[in-house]
């Protein structure tokens, strides 16, 4: 006998002089036909017999059987050898791993490892479903057939929702299969359907996804079907189709691959044919147009593409493509929700890429490829960028949108060039910015432009507590007009240039304090100031002979001095870490930072109000985890009062509550005189989000939005959310403009969410 069968044979010895000795009833032996199992089955119960003849265990009270980490508990059972069958009566109970089933009478092949249990309950931890028949079968290694059969995620013997059916079929990481479906609240039946689908998997498979149903006063009913289709292991895509009562049948897709977190993409698209269009009537504008713009949509045709992509290439360089193509200015507004909506895109494409989208309302969209190279002192960055103005490109019948094909850009970061001579440790620095851009435009002016400009630093320490750095640049621009257009003057040199200088310098220094604090959760605070006086010089050029294609062409005269001061608070704390073996380590927070800058600008100096430029202040303050504040503002000299204010604030604490607030309040004009001289009033808004749990189940939303410039609500949202052992219900109001829209969602725990 081998040591392993010697040491199993005293284990069960030991256990069962251990039984006997304690009930002086059990009686337990083990079965190790290898046709029945791969291991042996261990049987126990108050009294054990076999028949050698008929090859038949018969167990008779507290019956236990074990293999491996089933158990199987009954009050009767018996085990036929030959046939490879067992059979258990009674208050019968099998425990496989978390999953247990339970029910009067269990019938098993143990070969092929089916049966049928009578009266059964089944629990599935996994996905905490709670399973009930008349008659349940296992028909296969992860297949089951249950007869006259209820499902619920709900505890209870009365659970608030549940799904009875003549006959279910699951598979286990697939899809159940309910026929005669009734969807039952409590005991009441609300809906019945004559066949009905839910998912029975944990892992990544493809199938039906949860619908999504809403009612808005545009569309009507508004019903979507995603399907995921499970490609391979790092693609996947999926398919929608949208029912829009009033407007038609929208249809959508996705496509997502992931070869490595530097080599991967996400490719959109979904469009219909509209029922309705805006002809610029007045009726149609009212009913089917928006105010953000004054061009109408008459246009049946409707979609959207957008797509990003990541790409790592050799050598280290990256590739990353933006695509943005739409149909119309009103379609990324009007369908701003949903699967195939605005939010979801842009929430995608910044999670994964950390990229985001035009704003819905913004008529030019970008489409860009950029293909980049960065070294330790080096950076190559080549742009091809076309901005796409759906409203001229479908509207016009000229285009003069300005394109960048392509845009390549090189610098040499701040390093070091050479040693000072005469000066003992004294380095003079280089850096240089340079740029090619060709510009075409449709309609217009194109042409070629040329830019370098390389620039040297001279960073003096001074008293040991000051660093002095002045500096000098050069620019040289060169253009280059094609030929074939009619726009440039007539006669004029088609090559232009451009060389100027520019002179710069730098006062700072840095200075600090730690304070020593009494508190449980911080015992040292740094306060950290640094104080930055900066001077820029361009000297006036007369440049109105040179092509203008964009800012860069026309560099404005400089004068300018800024008087600057940051300030940090960092606290410190101890913090005890296992996963370090010296013991415990330190954890910084920098809670506070604020920044305020004063400029003045010295070809003002006739006119001190014009002179000192708006006063600029910044405020990024976290005074506890759940608390997050930021502000900025703007204060003009010269009109004597605020042109910009931002406020927004953030609180989450421990129970669930949330509040986000902001404040928003910019006068977005060229210069302060334009302010003076104009009667257009500011860009004022408040917006306000709240979340707060009123008992465990019930938590109330509202969010609202308004222009404090026109004294209108821009957009109101109310709504609930409760939530139970097995389902969450959301109901949420929305009104926006003319709009509303109702939208509702139910998550019952193990199907999924039904809603939007």
């Amino acid at each position: 006998m081998s040591r392993f069968l010697r040491k199993q044979t005293c284990l069960w010895m030991a256990a069962i002089c251990a039984a006997v000795l304690i009930t002086n009833a059990a009686v337990a032996q083990e079965i190790s036909d290898p046709a029945l199992t791969n291991g042996g089955w261990q049987v126990f119960a108050d009294r054990l017999t076999y028949d050698p003849e008929t090859q038949l265990y018969k167990a008779l009270g507290n019956v236990l059987i074990i293999q491996g980490q089933k158990e199987l508990t009954a009050d009767f059972a018996t085990l036929d050898q030959a046939a490879k069958t067992a059979r258990a009566e009674g208050n019968v109970v099998l425990v496989s791993g978390g999953d247990r089933m339970s029910g009067r009478r269990l019938e098993m092949n143990m070969a092929d490892n089916t049966g049928t249990l009578y009266d059964g309950f089944v629990f599935i931890r996994e996905n905490q479903f709670r399973i009930r028949g008349d008659r349940i079968e296992k028909t296969g290694e992860s297949t089951y057939r249950i007869h006259e059969a209820s499902l619920t995620t709900c505890e209870g013997d009365s659970p608030d929702w549940q799904i009875t059916g003549k006959e279910v079929e699951v598979t286990l990481e697939g899809y159940g299969y309910v026929s005669h479906a009734a969807f039952r609240v409590r005991q009441m039946p609300l809906l019945y359907m004559p066949w009905f689908m839910f998912p029975a998997k944990t892992e990544r498979q493809s199938g039906l996804l949860p619908p999504s149903a809403t009612y808005s006063s545009r569309n009507g009913i508004e019903y979507t079907q995603p399907y995921f289709w499970a490609i391979s292991d790092n693609t996947d895509a999926t398919f929608y189709y949208q029912h829009l009562q009033e407007r038609g049948e929208r249809l959508g897709a996705e496509y997502r691959y992931m070869r490595s977190e530097d080599s991967k993409g996400v490719l959109m698209f979904d469009g219909f044919e509209d029922r309705r269009i805006d002809d610029g009537s007045p009726e149609a504008t009212e009913d089917w147009g928006y105010d953000h713009d004054n061009a109408p949509r008459p246009n049946d045709d409707r979609y959207w593409f957008r797509a990003k992509f990541d790409q790592e290439l050799p050598g280290g360089a990256m590739a990353r493509l933006d695509l943005d193509v739409v149909s119309d200015q009103d379609y990324l507004r009007e369908f701003s929700g949903g699967y195939m909506g605005y939010d979801a895109a842009e929430e995608q494409f910044f999670s994964h890429f950390g990229r985001d989208l035009d704003d819905e309302n913004n008529p030019v969209r970008t489409n860009r490829l950029n293909i980049n190279k960065i070294w330790n002192y080096h950076v190559l960055n080549t742009d091809l960028v076309w901005y796409d103005d759906v409203i001229k490109r479908r509207q016009s019948d000229t285009n003069d949108t300005l394109q960048r094909l392509p845009r390549v850009g090189y610098s040499a970061l701040k390093q070091p060039l050479l040693e000072v001579p005469g000066f003992s440790n004294q380095m003079l620095f280089a850096a240089m910015d340079s740029e090619y851009t060709y510009f075409f435009r449709e309609d217009g002016l194109t042409g070629h432009r040329m830019d370098l400009h390389p620039r040297i630093f001279l960073p003096i320490r001074l008293y040991e507590s000051f660093t002095f750095e002045p500096s000098l640049g050069f620019r040289q621009t060169a253009w280059y007009v094609d030929g074939d257009r009619e726009d440039y003057t007539a006669g004029a040199d088609r090559y232009k240039h451009r060389e100027m200088y520019d002179i710069g310098a730098e006062l700072s220094t840095e200075l600090s304090r730690v304070f020593s604090v009494d508190s449980e959760n911080v015992e040292k605070i740094k306060h950290l100031i640094i104080p930055l006086l900066s001077y820029e010089y361009v000297p006036e050029s007369d440049q109105s002979e040179f092509p203008f294609f964009d800012e860069n062409d026309r560099y404005q005269q400089q004068n300018r001095m800024a008087l600057s001061l940051t300030q940090f608070l960092t606290s410190r704390r101890t913090v005890s870490d296992p996963k370090k073996d010296d013991g415990p380590g330190h954890r910084y927070n920098q809670f506070l930072r604020f920044y305020i800058e004063q400029g003045y600008d010295f070809n003002q100096s006739h006119d001190p109000d014009l002179a000192f430029e708006p006063l600029f202040a910044e405020l990024d303050f976290t005074p506890a985890s759940p608390v997050t504040l930021r502000a900025d503002a703007q204060w003009s000299h010269e009109a004597d009062k605020f042109i910009s204010t931002n406020f927004s604030v953030h609180y989450r604490s421990s129970r669930g509550d949330r509040l986000h607030a902001e404040y928003r309040n910019n006068r977005e004009y060229e210069s302060e005189v334009a302010y003076r001289n104009t009667d257009q009033q500011a860009r004022e808004s408040l917006y306000l989000e709240v979340e707060t749990p009123v008992t465990r189940q019930l938590t109330l939303l509202a969010d609202y939005e308004r222009s404090l410039e026109t004294d209108e609500s821009i957009e109101t949202g109310l709504g609930f959310r409760w939530r139970s052992q097995c389902w969450a219900l959301q109901v949420r109001y929305e009104k926006e403009g003319e709009d509303h829209d109702i939208a509702f969602m139910i998550n019952l725990y193990g199907l999924g969410n039904f809603g939007d």
